[in-house]
C-alpha cells in the first residue's frame, strides 16, 4: 500500500508558470507556521507575556538559522570534502542537501540571538521553541518520503517501498523517513505538549532538555535500518555505525544534562520583560534645575 502511494505522488505540489512549489519548501513553511500558533497557545496556558511582534522575531531568525544552518551541517558533516573543491556549490539549495543537526545549531543560534532582542529568557524561549518543532521535523520528513530520499536498508516487510526513481533500487526498502516522521514528528510532539500542559510548567530548560534526548534515541534507534548516505557510508569500518548517530550521541548528553540543570535550578518560566520606560526626574530636582536655568539666562 505504501509502495503505490510513493509512485503516486508527485515531489511538486504545484505550479505557477515556470515557478515550481514542491512539498519539500511546503513543508518548512507549514513548519513554522503552526510551530508560531502553537507557540502563542503555550505562552497563554503558561501565563506568560509573549508578544505578536515578539514572536515573529524569533521566527524569522529561526527560520535564518536552521536554513545557514542546515545547509552548512551538511556541506562540513556530509559533503566529503566535495565542497571543498567546488565552494560555488555550497549555497546550490535547488540541487538539496540539508543537515538537521546543522540546522538545529543554526536554529539555537537564531533563537538565542531573538531573545535577546526581545527581552526574554533564552531557556524560556528555547523550551516553548523545543515543544513546537517536532511539527517541522514530521512535515519535512514526510516531503523526504515524497521525494523518495533518505530511504533505508532492503526489506521483506509488507510495508516496504521501492523507492527505483531515485536510486533505491527495485527491492523493496523501510520508509524509514516514514519512521522519522512518527517518531521525532509526531511521538514528540504528544509528549512534550502533554507536559507542555502541566501546571506550573516544568522549570526553564526541562522541554529543550526532553527535546534533544528524545530526538537523540529516536534518531539512533532508526539509524539501524536507515540507509547511509552513499558518499560517507557506515563509519570506522563497521556496517553498522552512521554520521547520523554519532551526531546524535552527544545530543543525550547535552539534553540530560539540561535536564538535570532545570530540575535542580527550578527556575520558573518568564515571558518577555517590559522595554524599560523613561525614568521621571525628582520633583525638587526638576525645580532646582528650573531656577539654574533661570539664573543662566539672565
Amino acid at each position: 500500500m505504501l509502495d503505490a502511494l510513493y509512485h503516486s505522488l508527485d515531489p511538486i505540489a504545484f505550479s505557477i508558470g515556470p515557478f515550481a512549489v514542491r512539498w519539500y519548501g511546503l513543508g518548512y513553511m507549514f513548519g513554522f507556521l503552526l510551530a508560531a500558533v502553537l507557540a502563542l497557545r503555550i505562552s497563554k496556558r503558561w501565563e506568560i507575556r509573549l508578544s505578536l511582534d515578539g514572536l515573529l522575531t524569533v521566527v524569522i531568525a529561526c527560520i535564518l538559522g536552521t536554513v545557514l544552518g542546515g545547509r552548512l551541517g551538511y556541506v562540513l558533516f556530509y559533503g566529503d570534502g566535495y565542497y571543498f573543491a567546488h565552494p560555488d556549490e555550497i549555497f546550490a539549495f535547488s540541487k538539496g542537501g540539508m543537515s538537521f543537526h546543522g540546522g538545529l545549531i543554526g536554529f539555537a543560534v537564531g533563537l538565542i540571538i531573538a531573545a535577546r532582542m526581545i527581552r526574554i529568557p533564552i531557556l524560556t524561549m528555547g523550551d516553548i521553541a523545543a515543544i513546537c518543532t517536532p511539527i517541522g521535523l514530521g512535515l519535512v520528513r514526510v516531503a523526504n518520503f515524497i521525494n523518495g530520499e533518505l530511504w533505508g536498508a532492503t526489506t521483506t516487510l509488507p510495508w516496504g517501498v521501492i523507492f527505483d526513481r531515485t536510486g533505491g533500487g527495485a527491492l523493496p526498502r523501510h520508509p524509514t523517513q516514514l519512521y522519522e516522521a512518527a517518531l521525532e514528528g509526531l511521538i514528540l510532539l504528544l509528549l512534550l505538549y502533554l507536559l507542555a500542559r502541566r501546571r506550573p510548567p516544568l522549570p526553564r530548560g526541562a522541554y529543550f532538555g526532553v527535546f534533544l534526548t528524545g530526538y537523540a534515541v529516536f534518531r539512533i534507534a532508526i539509524e539501524f535500518v536507515r540507509q547511509p548516505d552513499s558518499q560517507i557510508g557506515y563509519l570506522f569500518g563497521s556496517d553498522w555505525i552512521t554520521m547520523g548517530m554519532m551526531l546524535s550521541l552527544p545530543m543525550i548528553a547535552v539534553g540530560a544534562g539540561m535536564f538535570l540543570y532545570a530540575w535542580l535550578a527550578r527556575r520558573p518560566q518568564q515571558g518577555q520583560l517590559e522595554p524599560p520606560g523613561p525614568q521621571p526626574q525628582p520633583e525638587s530636582l526638576e525645580g532646582a534645575g528650573d531656577e539654574r536655568d533661570a539664573d543662566s539666562v539672565q
